[in-house]
């Protein structure tokens, strides 16, 4: 599903060029439950980023789902990402004048999806993450972990074969967390490959596979 050739990435900062990633390879298979661990800054985000391409590496290949990044242009980038990858964020980033079911909505609007059928299809994943009570309220009146279980909803909306989830229980307490990943479990078993960066490994005992990162290069 994901296959990183010697990727990396550098950015410019005032004190000078700063190297995010170093010459990293990866590959995780179809169906894998992938945890990216490490300490802040060391490079975690920045490879999801690379993932769902929202950002492009300084050197190498990234290729997911056989496809190559490198050479799309961002129309048909952002074309790509809204079939293949569904992102949740540790912010959640609901938007909060619009209800939980037109959040989930979202993505099928943009993308054309599931056309006639964009509440159905929004009511039906929201009963799946559990919390279709909250259909028609707005975000901010969900708790935390309820508004996380949305976030995954969305990404959920196009049904993507790829999910990526940058730090999603970081604002979460611990049971909380328990149940967002036992979701992302759920999601495995169902046939998606799931990817979460977190710099919590406890929390990530359900997962098939621990990929370590620590100064922007995999670690043993």
């Amino acid at each position: 599903m994901i296959r990183l050739q010697g990727v990396s990435k550098h950015y410019e900062t005032a004190a000078g060029a700063f190297a995010a990633l170093r010459e990293i390879d990866l590959e995780v298979a179809a169906g894998e439950f992938a945890a990216i661990v490490g300490r802040s800054g060391s490079g975690k985000s920045t490879l999801l980023n690379l993932v769902a391409g929202t950002d492009r590496p300084s050197a190498g290949e990234v290729i997911v789902d056989g496809t190559s990044l490198r050479s799309m242009n961002p129309d048909r980038l952002a074309s790509w990402r809204g079939r293949t990858v569904g992102i949740v964020f540790q912010f959640f980033q609901l938007l909060p004048t619009l209800t939980v079911a037109e959040n989930v909505m979202l993505p099928m609007d943009f993308s054309g999806s599931f056309r006639g059928r964009e509440r159905a299809r929004a009511l039906e994943l929201l009963q799946r993450v559990g919390v279709p009570e909250q259909a028609d309220k707005l975000p901010a009146t969900l708790s935390g972990g309820q508004q996380q279980r949305v976030a995954i909803a969305r990404a959920l909306a196009n049904d993507p074969p790829l999910i990526l989830a940058d730090e999603p229980t970081g604002n979460l307490d611990s049971a909380t967390s328990a149940v967002i990943f036992g979701l992302f479990g759920d999601l495995v078993r169902d046939g998606k490959t799931v990817v979460v960066v977190t710099h919590e490994r406890d929390a990530v005992s359900g997962a098939t596979r621990t990929i370590a990162l620590a100064d922007g290069r995999r670690a043993t």
